[in-house]
């Protein structure tokens, strides 16, 4: 094994690196930044769709445009994750990133040929998957400090502040300009200016986070749940922890039995249920419900550990069972069960990766998971669209079948995580 690299010239405080912010307040800034972020980018994905076509593409076509730049956000991060932990340069990685989605999106808004605007809509999700491991890794070394669970959660709930703010923005500028998309998308550019100086000034008082992972001792907080022994900061292993494999096949089978708000916004306007103006309004309701959820089940994560996970199986085979009715109101609480989940799956299973995975390989993980994630992501949207249109009773049968299997590699993965230790 290679020698751990030096990671911080300066002195440190029980709180982390000196002269700089605390833990929290790093975490809370690093949210405020993805919380602009979303801002932008959330809001220019909320109208993706009308705008390709109001540029001349079919349906087809945004079906594939829009795969693509999902694809691109998770699968190229099998790329990005090994060489941010290579170079160890997740600043730059990071702010790489972000700096790309700043500048796709206004630009999106200005152009009027279709195959600009279908190379700007994959050029942002790009930016997502260079920004994204080396992101979480940084987020990772400061919530050692303040509680993996409750760290992430509050960065993921600011996020969806931004991701209700967003797309409500856009609306609102495209209903007094007459659908100026222009306009509508280049109002996003201040929060993206924003986002980057706040992302740099972060950067120039915190050059070295993994300070704040060093004064506490270890990579893992005590959880009532592990038994595993803290690998030291620096450490690069060639293998990912066997844990850390039983947990990605755990979430690959919560996802692939996830249906995607694509189907159930498509349910409740073809079933005439809701009109379509009314769709983006209950997408900002289900972030709401993802911003609760991030931060009630990351409070318990850190009080109980994974166990808290089981709620992630629940909730999804629930989603179809409410969701695919015919009633407004049920199908309106499928769609904020649905928010909920989303809200587990964006911040305690990330907590749950960087308790699993030391330092020096986290950014590969984060990597590898997110590749994962895409293609179960994938098939689940797949098989929910394919189900739906066979018969809604046979896919709320076939997601509780997943989820109920899913449970089943939840205790595998406790299992395997309680062992590698030994």
């Amino acid at each position: 094994m290679k020698p751990a690299r030096a990671t911080s010239v300066t002195p440190e405080t029980p709180d982390g690196p000196a002269r700089g912010p605390s833990a929290w307040r790093f975490v809370v800034v690093f949210g405020g930044v993805s919380l602009l972020m979303d801002f932008v980018y959330e809001g220019a994905r909320s109208v993706t769709g009308p705008l390709l076509a109001h540029l001349g593409a079919s349906a087809a076509m945004v079906g594939v445009v829009t795969g693509a730049g999902e694809a691109a956000a998770l699968g190229l991060r099998l790329a990005s994750g090994p060489l941010a932990d290579r170079s160890r340069r997740f600043w730059a990685w990071t702010i790489a990133g972000y700096v790309l989605t700043a500048v796709t999106v206004p630009v999106l808004g200005l152009t009027g040929v279709l195959w600009v605007a279908c190379t700007l809509v994959i050029a942002e999700r790009v930016g997502k998957a260079v920004r994204s491991p080396a992101k979480d890794t940084l987020l990772s070394y400061a919530t050692a400090a303040t509680g993996r669970g409750r760290g992430f959660a509050v960065h993921e709930a600011m996020d969806q502040v931004g991701a209700l703010i967003g797309p409500l923005t856009v609306a609102g500028v495209l209903a007094l300009t007459g659908g100026d998309y222009a306009l509508a998308l280049g109002v996003l550019a201040l929060p993206g200016v924003a986002a980057v100086a706040l992302l740099l000034w972060l950067r120039a008082r915190v050059p070295d986070p993994v300070g704040y992972e060093t004064t506490v001792g270890a990579a893992t907080p005590e959880q009532p749940d592990s038994t595993e022994k803290p690998a030291p900061v620096g450490s690069r292993g060639r293998r990912l922890p066997r844990a850390f494999w039983a947990y990605a096949v755990f979430t690959a089978a919560t996802l692939t039995g996830f249906a995607t708000f694509g189907v159930l916004s498509y349910h409740l306007v073809v079933r005439h249920l809701m009109p379509t103006a009314m769709v983006p309004v209950l997408y900002a309701a289900a972030m709401a419900a993802d911003a609760m959820a991030a931060l009630a089940t990351g409070w318990l994560y850190d009080r109980i550990g994974a166990q808290v996970l089981v709620v992630l199986p629940l909730l999804s085979a629930a989603v179809p069972a409410l969701a695919f009715t015919d009633t407004v109101w049920v199908a309106v609480a499928g769609a904020l069960v649905w928010g909920a989940a989303v809200g587990v799956q964006e911040s305690t299973l990330r907590a749950t990766v960087a308790d699993l995975v030391p330092p020096g390989r986290r950014a590969t993980a984060y990597g590898v998971f997110a590749g994962i994630m895409g293609v179960a992501a994938l098939a689940g949207g797949a098989l929910a669209g394919v189900l739906y249109d066979v018969s809604v009773p046979l896919l709320i049968g076939v997601v509780a079948g997943i989820q109920a299997a899913a449970l089943v590699l939840l205790w595998v993965t406790r299992f395997a995580r309680s062992t590698s230790a030994h």
